[in-house]
């Protein structure tokens, strides 16, 4: 079994401590995705549905760790890895 590697780059665009939401922009290889942090429920969507499934996780624990770090207009990056 190998694992693949890919950077994967996260652009936040708003931030409402308010709403307590984060949106942003996900970028891993090919693909594209929006996002919007709830941050006190740890409600995570993420959309197109195309590959979803692929970044939902991964994402999901690196907001949970730095989402109080986290700034608008801030990029950001963390490495997935996956079994292929």
């Amino acid at each position: 079994m190998s694992f693949s590697q890919t950077i994967v780059e996260v652009k936040i665009t708003t931030q409402c401590w308010q709403k307590r939401e984060i949106r942003g922009e996900v970028n891993a290889g090919n693909y594209q995705w929006f996002f919007q942090w709830c941050f006190p429920h740890g409600e995570l969507r993420v959309k197109p549905t195309l590959g979803r499934s692929l970044i939902q996780e991964p994402l999901s624990r690196f907001l949970e760790k730095y989402d109080y770090q986290l700034e608008a207009g801030g990029d950001y990056q963390f490495l997935l890895r996956a079994k292929l």
